[in-house]
């Protein structure tokens, strides 16, 4: 990498979440290894990472997962239950233990009480955690001050949306799903990834979204969630409707956009140094699935 400044165009097209900015970070040449010693750092356990190769209709990506340990788990998001959709379940079952949320399993909106569903009980082990408890999870960690930074301004973005959302403060709301072990990887690898290509700017033109509802404990919401419209109004996200009946962007790809973005338009001039896609899990109809990052040089 030369030493000029590298500016990251993210394509919205097709929504975004925090795993597969993850992906597409990695794809575009951020250090797996830099990644895994870092993450090692982080005060939790019970999770492992996975990056492996997948096709996109016909793009070739990275797949970013965070698996966790057994008791961590949660089976709840599986496609037919969040839309209702028995073709969905067709299409994913064989894939049981994979997380259908576009990205990573993140509504805590949407999860406030264990579940018991079409008659399976999903205990839930996950921790209640406010933003301080998240706070001094990234602070206990050994992650560059400007990574650190990075994963609090998303966090913090995600707290004052969800606490908006319930009512509450920042300081008083608990995530739930974006306080899981999982969600918390995904954050600080963003900006672990972002701090290891040297990334100062970040432009994203617009998010496409879905529409539709998804089912959650207390009923259907609509798309965008409660969350996502509260990012998109804070951090002045332009939405494009996209013909996709489910959620194209998550909680955590929205706070990626509402707390990092600093620009809208893309430069008059630039030339491509690297492309990286990153795949999303859910099998859309009429979406790529794949976010698309370009790291690009600003012609002066």
């Amino acid at each position: 990498m030369s030493n000029h400044q590298h500016t990251l165009i993210i394509d919205g097209t097709s929504g975004i979440s925090g795993d597969m900015t993850v992906a597409a970070l990695l794809d575009l040449g951020a250090s797996e290894e830099h990644l895994r010693e870092q993450l090692a750092t982080l005060p939790v356990d019970g999770f492992t990472i996975a990056v492996t190769r997948v096709n996109k209709h016909g793009i070739d990506a990275c797949d970013f997962d965070v698996q966790l340990a057994e008791e961590l788990e949660n089976h709840d998001h599986d496609m037919a239950w969040l839309y209702g959709n028995e073709a969905a379940a067709e299409h994913t079952h064989e894939h049981e233990h994979h997380h259908y949320d576009h990205g990573e399993h993140e509504h805590e909106h949407c999860h406030e009480h264990d579940h018991d569903h079409e008659g399976h009980h999903h205990a839930h082990h996950h921790h209640h955690r406010s933003l301080a408890d998240v706070t001094a999870i990234i602070d206990g960690s050994q992650l560059s001050d400007g990574a650190k930074r990075r994963a609090l301004a998303i966090f913090t973005a995600l707290a004052a949306a969800e606490a908006k959302a319930h009512g509450k403060t920042p300081e008083t709301v608990k995530f739930h799903e974006v306080g899981a072990v999982d969600s918390i990887v995904d954050v600080c690898s963003v900006a672990i990834c972002l701090d290891d290509l040297g990334i100062e700017d970040i432009v994203v033109e617009s998010l496409s979204e879905g529409h539709g509802t998804i089912r959650c404990a207390h009923g259907l919401m609509p798309i965008p969630v409660p969350a996502v419209v509260n990012l998109c109004q804070a951090g002045n996200i332009a939405l494009t409707p996209a013909p996709v009946a489910g959620e194209l962007v998550t909680p955590t790809g929205a706070a990626i956009v509402a707390a990092l973005r600093t620009s809208e338009h893309l430069p008059a001039r630039y030339r491509i140094e690297a492309v990286g896609y990153g795949a999303g899990k859910r099998p859309y109809e009429g979406c790529s699935g794949t976010l698309r990052c370009l790291l690009v040089h600003v012609d002066a």
